[in-house]
């Protein structure tokens, strides 16, 4: 299999512990222990991580921008998720 027939991945890191992984970018590579071996290469070249994820582009479903509206509404039914009914402490920063 040539590079150019590699399969596209796409690379999550968590810059530090209790944080989440974000999106950082993409690479092609030929199985997951390469994408994890060239993400780190890639896009922790100042040790900025503590985890690497990558997950094959391919399995990566995502909803429509353009059918926001719509998809999300059903969420306005449920203000049990939604903890607005309570002040937060100014001592807690991140919620």
């Amino acid at each position: 299999m040539e590079n150019r027939d590699w399969p596209l991945w796409e690379v999550f890191i968590r810059s530090k512990q209790g944080l989440d992984h974000k999106h950082v970018g993409s690479l092609h590579a030929a199985d997951a222990t390469m994408a994890l071996e060239n993400a780190r290469d890639v896009y922790t070249r100042r040790l900025e991580g503590v985890s690497i994820w990558v997950v094959e582009s391919m399995n990566i479903h995502a909803s429509n921008p353009d059918e926001a509206d719509q998809f999300f509404d059903p969420a306005e039914d449920k203000v049990y998720r939604h903890p607005t009914f309570y002040d937060v402490p100014e001592e807690i920063k991140n919620m």
